[in-house]
């Protein structure tokens, strides 16, 4: 499965209908934030280097919280995953 499918599927018909103010993985992870903040350029490249098999959004709430977080350490500047999500929904939202 492809990012992009894997990103339809995050944002399938259920989340829209949950959710109708959710913003998709790939407008909040864009290429400038994930460049400024990590030496990636794409949460897809993000993901593929800590071994993150996510196909579903069950995927991703079920990755542990612990190592997600050390992921986010290690990669980025932020000390873990909630700082990094923080971070990219307030520059979203400032835009």
């Amino acid at each position: 499965m492809s990012f992009d499918e894997l990103l339809k599927d995050l944002q399938g018909q259920r989340t829209i209908q949950e959710d109708p103010n959710h913003v998709p993985l790939e407008k909040l992870f864009n290429e400038s934030f994930m460049s400024k903040h990590s030496g990636f350029k794409s949460f897809e490249e993000f993901l593929e280097k800590g071994n993150f098999q996510v196909r579903t959004q069950e995927d991703v709430k079920n990755i542990p919280d612990e190592l997600f977080d050390r992921h986010v350490a290690r990669e980025t500047g932020f000390a873990n995953w909630e700082a990094m999500l923080a971070a990219a929904t307030a520059e979203y939202a400032g835009k």
